[in-house]
C-alpha cells in the first residue's frame, strides 16, 4: 500500500467523460466553540470504472490527470439502489 491519501464520497455528477464529481463531507467539533461543524468539498475524479450518481466511492489523489482533475475512484463501495424504478405487483 502506497501512501497516497484515500477520501471516500459521494458521486453527484457524470455528465463528463470519464469524470465525476465527488462531495467529500467532513463533521467535526470546532477546537474553541466546541459546536459541531460540517463541511463539504467537490472535487472532480477520473472514473475508469463507470460509477453513477449516488454512487459511494474511495478516490485515490495521483498525478495531474487535466487541469482539474487529481483524483482517481479507486472503487465502488456501495451502489445507490434509490435511483432506479421499481414495480411494484398489486395484490388480487
Amino acid at each position: 500500500m502506497n501512501n497516497r491519501r484515500r477520501l471516500t464520497g459521494v458521486v453527484t455528477s457524470t455528465k463528463m467523460d470519464k469524470t465525476v464529481m465527488v462531495v467529500i463531507s467532513r463533521t467535526y467539533r470546532h477546537p474553541l466553540y466546541k459546536k459541531v461543524v460540517h463541511s463539504k468539498k467537490k472535487v472532480m475524479a477520473h472514473d475508469e470504472l463507470g460509477s453513477e450518481v449516488g454512487d459511494q466511492v474511495k478516490i485515490v489523489e495521483s498525478r495531474p490527470v487535466s487541469k482539474r482533475k487529481r483524483w482517481v475512484v479507486e472503487e465502488i463501495l456501495l451502489k445507490d439502489t434509490l435511483g432506479e424504478e421499481v414495480e411494484l405487483e398489486e395484490p388480487a
